[in-house]
């Protein structure tokens, strides 16, 4: 099995990176290509610049999370459009997030305004972290169509309506699903797999979060401070496997139709 791409991932986190080998040696014996390292705050750029540079295979991701705007810094934005500008990066992960408690809607929308708008002016694809904000996310989007970036935009671990994937597909969205959708509760997540279009499907593991399902999961990995079970990047076939089945095609076809889906958004960037 080669050419397995993970859409979105965080291999920077503090529980990964003392991994980084074992990571890199499981990634080249399952056949992984590329993988999408998203920062989360501007404390961890630099990480995620340092594994970028680690290992190849690795396309970095600079943004500001919707958890994190109330900490960002008074340059975070021109510092932000640096990075970018410097090397072969994308934009991630950004987002809206209504479940946050305390949030101010107004802020988490202008400091995701003003990262899409970089995504644009730099023509560079954007990945999106959305929860309990779809119908105001789409509002966004429409609302800013016509400066929308143009290789597109990520809506990662999508778990929207599956009535709106085609609104958002027609305003240039991709979906990428992982084998937590094969969780008992996610009901509407596989109906939004089966909805999604053949040429729109992406795959992740947003490890080291969303563990999937025990019968899924290649490593099971569990976290021995606290008990909590943890994703670990090698679960990125566990995601293919589950998907196939799903949607009952031969994994080597969705191998194929991801990875050419991959490069239609992400591939021009760290070739």
């Amino acid at each position: 099995m080669t050419g397995l791409c993970d859409a979105h991932l965080h291999v920077q986190d503090p529980a990964l990176r003392p991994m980084a080998t074992e990571i890199s040696d499981s990634w080249t014996r399952l056949g992984l290509v590329r993988a999408v390292t998203n920062a989360t705050c501007e404390a961890d750029w630099d990480a995620v610049a340092a594994e970028a540079r680690r290992d190849a295979r690795i396309i970095p991701a600079y943004g500001l999370h919707p958890w994190e705007v109330a900490r960002r810094s008074r340059s975070w934005l021109s510092d932000l459009e640096g990075r970018l500008r410097s090397g072969s990066a994308v934009v991630g992960e950004i987002g809206l997030d209504h479940a946050v408690k305390g949030r101010d809607d107004a802020v988490q929308e202008e400091v995701f305004l003003q990262q899409l708008d970089l995504g644009y002016r730099l023509n560079l694809p954007v990945t999106i972290h959305c929860v309990r904000a779809w119908g105001r996310l789409e509002t966004l989007l429409r609302d800013h169509r016509t400066r929308l970036p143009l290789p597109g935009f990520l809506l990662h671990a999508y778990g929207g309506p599956p009535e709106m994937i085609n609104t958002f597909a027609d305003l240039g969205a991709r979906f990428s699903f992982s084998a937590r959708a094969g969780l008992e509760p996610a009901t509407r997540m596989r109906a939004s797999l089966e909805a999604v279009p053949a040429d729109r499907l992406l795959i992740e593991t947003d490890a080291p979060a969303l563990p999937p399902p025990p019968e899924w999961t290649e490593i099971e990995w569990v976290d021995e401070s606290n008990g909590r079970r943890l994703n670990h990047p090698a679960n990125i076939l566990s995601s293919y496997r589950f998907v196939a089945g799903f949607l009952g095609i031969p994994l080597d076809t969705l191998v194929t139709q991801v990875r050419r889906n991959f490069e239609a958004i992400f591939g021009e960037v760290g070739e």
